[in-house]
């Protein structure tokens, strides 16, 4: 067999490399060039619509079960006062005005940017009558450009008659629901007053699957949460991919910021910031341990500097991803090499 054969063979299954076709000597070959060593959400979008693309974010004026009593007050105790929306540049706008808005904003970095992912972002996206849902989705989808649509939700707040509607949409554009989840540990859960449990997560999303087979889910995890040690938190992701169909994940970094019920953990020492090394080291665990067709939507994240507390080195955020690298290509591993692993001890 032909050295490029080998190579060829060695490397093709993997996501985290990119093979083109090219004429060496007269033989076809396989190039390879190495990627990231996870799926990244970038490489799935341009994937799937040919193109860079703009994700959206919007504030479509809904609030969360959990803030309004519904099922509880306060909110989850790490939530600021905008729900996760610190981001948006004019959240007070009419959608459409806010649509817009963010469009201006990308085109000063990238200009040349013509689709459109509108990701109602904070707080609970699905958290109103049908009619109302409807009435604030239409209101930016429908615009020039609009490839997609994502819904940041929870698992409590999505009734038939919503995912219906959301299977609807999957015929016109690209779905995708970002559930929130933070911790498999229902005593996490109690104490970040989170105010569903993970079977509830469990079942939500099977009936996500069963009614909007096309729409693609997202699961949101947080690491660094009051009492979970790295073990838990690497058990968080195994569960999470293991006992639910999931097309992608996002892992955050607890972000500990002004004006949240969190500060009072953290001051009477319930909570223990990670440092960027310990961070690193956790967020490979379990890339390892997440199958290769899971696209990572997030290793990181964003907090405004004027309201966080701490991590502060997470202000610094290529250096963290690079971190991140360097320490997966030391470890000479990549996203999903210990699946497999997991799931033949299992059987």
């Amino acid at each position: 067999m032909s050295a490029f054969k080998k190579l060829y063979n060695l490397y093709s299954g993997f996501t985290h490399y990119r093979n083109y076709r090219a004429s060496f000597l007269g033989q076809s070959v396989i190039i390879v060039f190495m990627k990231k060593r996870y799926r990244t959400v970038n490489d799935y979008y341009r994937e799937i619509f040919g193109e860079k693309i703009f994700k959206l974010p919007i504030d479509a004026g809904f609030d969360c079960p959990n803030r309004d009593g519904t099922v509880a007050h306060g909110g989850c105790t790490f939530c600021t006062v905008s729900g996760s929306g610190d981001a948006i540049v004019a959240p007070e706008a009419p959608i459409r005005e806010q649509f817009y808005h963010e469009i201006d904003f990308m085109h000063r970095k990238w200009p040349e940017v013509q689709k459109y992912l509108v990701y109602f972002q904070n707080f609970t996206n699905t958290h109103a009558p049908l009619e109302v849902i409807k009435e604030r989705y239409e209101q930016a989808i429908n615009e020039p450009g609009v490839v997609g649509i994502n819904i940041g939700t929870r698992p409590d707040c999505l009734p038939d008659d919503v995912i219906d509607y959301l299977a609807e949409l999957t015929e016109r554009m690209h779905v995708t629901v970002e559930l929130g989840l933070q911790t498999t540990y229902e005593e996490t859960s109690e104490l970040i007053n989170r105010a569903h449990s993970y079977d509830l997560y469990v079942e939500t999303v099977k009936r996500v699957r069963e009614r909007a087979p096309k729409a693609e889910i997202v699961s949101h995890l947080i690491n660094g949460l009051p009492g979970e040690t790295h073990e838990m938190m690497v058990e968080n992701v195994r569960r999470c991919v293991t006992d639910n169909d999931i097309q992608g994940i996002k892992l955050h970094l607890l972000h500990l910021m002004t004006n949240t019920r969190m500060q009072r953990d953290y001051h009477e020492g319930r909570l223990k910031l990670l440092s960027q090394e310990e961070y690193v080291s956790i967020i490979c665990d379990q890339l390892e341990i997440i199958p290769e067709d899971i696209v990572i939507h997030r290793i990181t994240g964003d907090a405004p500097r004027d309201m966080l507390i701490g991590p502060m080195w997470s202000l610094n955020k290529w250096e963290v991803l690079n971190a991140i690298d360097k320490e997966m290509e030391r470890r000479d591993s990549w996203q999903g090499c210990k699946a497999a692993s997991e799931k033949e001890e299992k059987a």
